[in-house]
């Protein structure tokens, strides 16, 4: 037999067990922004939301109805509606992200994080980088006048090795020819 035109996983449930656990998931996501589950959970549960955030970026009342049928709870689906699709107004899709993390100690199955992508990932890279770092200036400011006979404190080296090349493949050519 052959699975031509089949889509979609069946997860070992019935088709009404599938739909309320895709709305659980979704419903889940909306309220906590961010949920751990099993990967193919998660990647099925992507092209589910982003059907209802592209819905609910236009907040007429039959989409807002419509969100309520495919979602749990109301106030899940106001959230969404209200808080959640105004930040991705400019965006046509990719409004979740999936990203795998370690595997279940039980079944050893793939678990992943899914979530709501930044609104401008440029700008939350810049504040999380500046609000990191500090300028030097600022440090030597801060310290008092009687604590200057102190050694200036060196930057942290990262922890990952870095691996450096030796020339030795060069001096080897030179001393075949």
């Amino acid at each position: 037999m052959h699975r031509h035109g089949y889509q979609g996983r069946k997860f070992h449930r019935e088709t009404d067990q599938r739909r309320a656990l895709m709305k659980s998931l979704a419903d889940s996501l909306i309220i906590h922004e961010q949920i751990k589950t099993t990967l193919p959970k998660a990647k099925e549960l992507v092209p589910y939301i982003e059907k209802l955030v592209t819905r609910a970026k236009e907040p007429t009342l039959a989409n807002r109805r419509i969100i309520i049928s495919r979602l749990q709870t109301k106030s899940s689906a106001h959230k969404l509606v209200d808080e959640i699709a105004p930040r991705y107004k400019e965006r046509v899709s990719g409004h979740v992200r999936v990203k795998r993390t370690t595997f279940r100690r039980g079944d050893n199955a793939q678990l992943a994080i899914i979530c709501f992508i930044e609104n401008n990932p440029k700008e939350a890279v810049n504040n999380n980088s500046s609000a990191n770092q500090t300028p030097k200036s600022e440090e030597v400011k801060s310290t008092p006048e009687s604590t200057k006979t102190t050694k200036p404190v060196a930057p942290k080296k990262s922890t990952k090795a870095t691996a450096v090349k030796p020339k030795t493949t060069a001096t080897k050519k030179e001393t075949k020819s």
